[in-house]
């Protein structure tokens, strides 16, 4: 920055808020891994989502009996907890292709693995049983999620299914929503910079607008407490990490992008608190929880105390108010093995689930946990958010015991130019758009 900006940028008074990171729960330094499978993980999360469903379904049903898969006899109502596993005909194998006898790969992959053919199996330690009748759509369920079922086993030896119950939304701390004045967060995601389609223009007018360099906007940028990066801030040109060693030529033009988005984030850290999470695209782990990208990357912003590198999933909270969200593979994970409406719908049945990734580990990476589940919800938050969605999209969700969750779908900035608005006064959205056209 000159120092005719710097010193605009001390005459914008900007508001403050207390900013509390909750990440702990994601952070793997302390895990040592020892070679072992991830039964445990599923064993954990069972454990701990039925010891919550016993709780809770003595007043769904408490005159219905409750038993085991191994415990069921023939037309006998009871209620029995377990994981979901469902056999899918499309879903892709890991071993196709090692596969000896080569079949015609398809042009097209489809973006749903979805078949009328699909079914649902319940799954406890004592056993497993295949589940029948309409209650229970495989269209809605995936693998991994922990539920309740009200039903009987028949003749044939499925499990006739009556009824449902899931852990529905955590309990939810009340919010200090008692500001009178409005105070802003900021939600941008897929910034790709080095990407073909990011406009380097684009992200430089969302950075002015953010820092109160654009005319007017001063007042709007005194109220911006907190900006959040949701995954994707960088895209590192594909063919240059082949393995092999790089040239000098090449070397620079890998670390290039990361310089670039270095120098716009140290335009914000200077006046404003910044969280940048991990995605798929970013130079972090693969393995859900992602965790925070070295600060070593970031020169001139880890300068700024504002500066905060986050893990994937990341949960804060701003004035009182909790924050939950990740960087879309989990919502992008539930697109390919259930269907909805749209990813409002998927981020509603995580919650309800009480879990954030339900499909990990069977399909989404995720670093197996030996005593514990940190994708489990155990306090709902008052904002959701999933960044790299193909559109925004927002919506309040309310629960059974007075909860309200704020959903945000927040779209790649790099396709749509629009970034997500939040007020921590009262919860509403809006976004902003920045249209700016560019011709790489």
């Amino acid at each position: 920055m000159t120092g005719m900006e710097i010193d605009r940028e001390k005459n914008i008074q900007r508001k403050h808020s207390a900013y509390q990171s909750l990440d702990e729960t994601f952070d793997i330094q302390n895990e040592t891994y020892r070679g072992q499978q991830y039964s445990q993980i599923y064993f954990a999360r069972l454990h701990l989502m039925r010891t919550l469903l016993y709780s809770l379904i003595t007043h769904w049903k408490p005159h219905v009996p409750v038993c085991t898969v191994l415990g069921l006899e023939e037309g006998k109502e009871c209620i029995i907890v377990g994981t979901l596993y469902k056999h899918m005909k499309l879903k892709p194998c890991v071993l196709d292709e090692y596969s000896k006898e080569r079949s015609a790969v398809p042009l097209v992959k489809p973006h749903n693995f979805m078949h009328p053919d699909d079914h649902l199996v319940l799954e406890d330690e004592s056993g497993r049983v295949k589940l029948g009748g309409t209650v229970l759509s495989p269209s809605k369920y995936v693998t991994g999620g922990v539920v309740a079922l009200h039903g009987k086993e028949t003749t044939a030896g499925d499990f006739l299914v009556l009824d449902v119950f899931e852990a529905g939304l955590a309990p939810q701390m009340e919010p200090q929503l008692k500001s009178s004045e409005d105070k802003y967060v900021v939600f941008v995601s897929g910034v790709s910079v080095g990407s073909s389609k990011s406009n380097p223009l684009q992200f430089q007018l969302l950075v002015d607008h953010i820092t109160g360099h654009l005319g007017d906007d001063q007042g709007i940028a005194a109220e911006i407490v907190h900006v959040v990066f949701a995954g994707n801030s960088v895209e590192i040109p594909s063919g240059l990490l082949n393995g092999q060693n790089l040239a000098s030529k090449d070397q620079s033009r890998l670390s290039e992008p990361v310089q670039e988005l270095d120098i716009l984030l140290t335009q914000i850290a200077a006046g404003v608190s910044v969280d940048i999470m991990p995605g798929s695209n970013d130079p972090a782990n693969f393995a859900l929880p992602q965790q925070p990208l070295n600060r070593c990357l970031f020169p001139g912003s880890r300068a700024y105390n504002t500066f905060n590198s986050c893990t994937n999933p990341h949960c804060f909270e701003l004035d009182g108010v909790r924050f939950l969200g990740t960087s879309g593979q989990n919502i992008d994970d539930l697109k390919k093995y259930s269907e909805a409406r749209d990813e409002l719908e998927l981020m509603e049945r995580t919650l309800k689930w009480r879990h954030l990734a339900p499909t990990a580990p069977n399909t989404l990476g995720c670093y197996p946990f030996t005593d514990k589940d940190p994708f489990l919800i155990e306090s709902c938050p008052h904002v959701y958010f999933v960044g790299n969605q193909d559109k925004y999209g927002t919506r309040i969700l309310n629960g059974s015991e007075g909860q309200f969750v704020r959903l945000i779908s927040i779209p790649k900035f790099c396709n749509t130019g629009i970034a997500v608005v939040l007020n921590l006064r009262n919860l509403e959205c809006h976004t902003l758009s920045f249209g700016a056209q560019f011709s790489p």
